[in-house]
């Protein structure tokens, strides 16, 4: 298994991928880093969880969207529910967050 480092919020987190990703995993982070960036700049200080929750539910919205113009196809079929599952895991962290849990 190989391992792309990437930078989110001035972190470094090692990710594990597939041999010969790891450079399309760090631009993914540079991207996710860059859109953390936007919203914190539009909502203020919320702190790390809320601001991943809040990204996470702008991305699942623009891919679900994405997938209702496009025809359907296995592929989108094999998105839309790991669109359902994400935003089901998005909605428990919220939850949580709302009740004052830990993320």
């Amino acid at each position: 298994m190989a391992k792309a480092d990437i930078r989110i919020r001035g972190r470094i987190y090692s990710i594990a991928c597939t041999p010969g990703q790891e450079m399309r995993v760090q631009r993914l982070g540079e991207q996710l880093d860059v859109r953390l960036a936007s919203i914190s700049s539009a909502v203020g200080d919320i702190g790390d969880d809320r601001l991943l929750l809040i990204a996470a539910l702008a991305l699942l919205d623009e891919l679900d969207a994405a997938r209702q113009t496009a025809p359907a196809s296995s592929a989108d079929q094999r998105a839309a529910a790991l669109v359902t599952a994400m935003a089901a895991k998005v909605e428990a962290l919220a939850a949580r967050l709302e009740s004052g849990g830990n993320a």
